[in-house]
């Protein structure tokens, strides 16, 4: 089991029972799932450049994405429907709680200037959406190895009613929110 569940079971549940006031242990909000995605935009001129995203993708999440495809054409982006445009991965479980501890202890604080995330991203139904500029935050990848420097969309699904109850959650949990 991951430190970070380990800390959600022990600590996490017990406080915010209490900051809420929750009757039941089953409403306790909790993180569903973890959603990465890596827009490739120069994947229409360069089908390599694809495959890398995949490739770094595979090694931060440790788990294969899956290739998106656009849902329609766009003339001014030159995009036709069905063109692969990126790659997302779901992370769940075990997975999700080793990879939400990776960003929040080792990841984010390699940021340039990191002074927290802003605690602002919240979606308005408990969902925190996270935007990060290169990929060589993460300690899996090897600058030496990447082609070009990526950024990628981290979105933390919970199933917190409200912003206020899914911001506790992520407090407790340890994500670095801007002060």
């Amino acid at each position: 089991m991951s430190r970070l569940r380990e800390k959600y079971e022990k600590e996490v549940v017990p406080a915010l029972m209490e900051r809420f006031g929750y009757k039941n242990i089953m409403q306790v909000p909790k993180v569903e799932k973890v959603v990465i995605n890596i827009g490739v935009g120069e994947a229409k001129e360069n089908p390599k450049a694809l495959e890398a995203a995949v490739n770094d993708l595979t090694m931060i999440a440790g788990q294969k994405p899956v290739i998106t495809r656009a849902k329609r054409s766009i003339a001014n982006f030159k995009i036709r429907q069905g063109m692969p445009i990126g790659v997302k991965v779901t992370l769940r479980g075990e997975r999700m709680y080793e990879f939400m501890d990776k960003l929040f202890n080792i990841a984010l604080p390699r940021v340039r200037d990191f002074k927290g995330v802003s605690p602002n991203s919240f979606d308005g139904r408990g969902n925190y959406a996270l935007g990060i500029k290169e990929q060589l935050i993460f300690p899996e990848i090897d600058y030496d190895k990447i082609d070009k420097i990526r950024g990628m969309d981290i979105i933390i699904v919970t199933t917190a009613k409200t912003d206020e109850e899914a911001k506790g959650l992520l407090e407790l949990l340890g994500m670095p929110f801007a002060k």
